[in-house]
């Protein structure tokens, strides 16, 4: 069943055709790229700018809740679907309730141990409608989300990635998400199996009719970069002339690259997306201050003015929504793009 039956195809279209006339109302058409609380703390402050908001999630997750249902009934894994669905969630009665709801973990003995309300939830859909984005789209019309969830595949990923456990020692062969995050040391190289999958023709759709493209933050190898592993995504993205910008994490806060520089995060990000520009990079201010290199840096290998500002939230090294929207703001005011402020 099509969500939007009548909908013309924006594959269909030259690519200077599938861009929108004029800004819509609601202001600007913005997708924000992601997953678990990276994702969350971009989709709370975006929400705050625009009633157009779209959030590309990645489908790579296989440990707890996610990996269980992954496992058993097999599709996505719902978790960081399931996060960017309650970050959406209308801010009144009935959107807090029902945030409050799929968050939920349950605790017991037996086999529902952990299990998230939400990705139950959400895996029923599924069963039920056949269809990944058919099953979101209900769950957003359920919470009264402000904005669309989908999904970066239409297939499970695996994360799979080359990591030298030692300095200057050789690289083993890491597969999986949890054991990725898990694993010390430094990662040479990351890639996806099936190595080229195919993206959601609703993904490349957003990302085409986008007028601003955010990428970050989140976990580096797993949450952020796997966008620009899956070919018909990163190809939208890299062609769209949607303005770009890089949210970088705050230092430390991800424990698979606690050992790189943010100069390294971008240099990484390079190797592995060379074709890839942005207009802004994001950082805290006081992250960049202790990074002088880190201007510089964006601007050779993206093309990119370096934007610093206080983001982080008075819980150590998590973002604050508030001070990012604020961030948001500015830049795309910058830009010339009108934001819809709701604060």
């Amino acid at each position: 069943m099509d969500p939007h039956p009548g909908l013309i195809r924006t594959e269909e279209l030259p690519l200077y055709l599938s861009r929108p006339a004029k800004q819509p109302s609601g202001g600007p058409m913005i997708v924000s790229f992601g997953g678990g609380h990276g994702l969350y703390a971009a989709l709370r402050a975006f929400r705050l700018l625009t009633e157009n908001l779209t959030a590309v999630v990645t489908v790579a997750d296989d440990g707890g809740s996610s990996g269980r249902l992954r496992k058993e009934l097999g599709g996505l894994p719902p978790g960081d679907l399931r996060m960017a669905l309650a970050a959406l969630c209308d801010d009144g009665e009935w959107g807090r309730t029902w945030r409050d709801v799929i968050q939920h973990r349950f605790q017991s003995r037996g086999p529902l141990d952990e299990h998230s309300v939400g990705n139950l939830l959400i895996s029923a859909l599924w069963q039920l409608l056949g269809d990944h984005v058919e099953g979101l789209d209900w769950m957003a019309r359920l919470l009264r989300t402000h904005g669309r969830v989908l999904p970066m595949s239409s297939v499970p990923l695996v994360i799979e990635a080359d990591v030298a456990l030692r300095p200057g020692g050789p690289t083993s062969v890491i597969r999986g998400q949890s054991q990725l995050a898990a694993t010390p040391g430094r990662v040479d190289h990351v890639r996806l199996d099936p190595q080229a999958p195919p993206a959601r023709r609703e993904t490349i759709e957003a990302v085409r009719a986008a007028q601003v493209l955010n990428l970050g933050p989140g976990s580096w190898y797993t949450s952020v970069m796997p966008h620009l592993l899956v070919p018909e995504l990163a190809e939208a993205i890299v062609a769209s002339t949607a303005y770009k910008c890089l949210t970088l994490n705050l230092p430390g806060a991800q424990a698979e690259t606690a050992d790189l520089t943010l100069v390294d995060h971008l240099e990484s990000l390079h190797a592995h997306a060379p074709e890839l520009r942005f207009d802004a990079v994001l950082v805290d201010s006081a992250a960049a201050a202790d990074e002088p290199a880190l201007a510089r840096a964006a601007e050779r290998r993206f093309g990119a003015r370096l934007w610093s500002r206080p983001l982080e939230s008075r819980r150590p090294r998590a973002h604050d929504s508030l001070k990012l929207a604020a961030c948001y703001r500015d830049l795309l005011i910058d830009a010339g793009i009108t934001v819809d402020e709701q604060w």
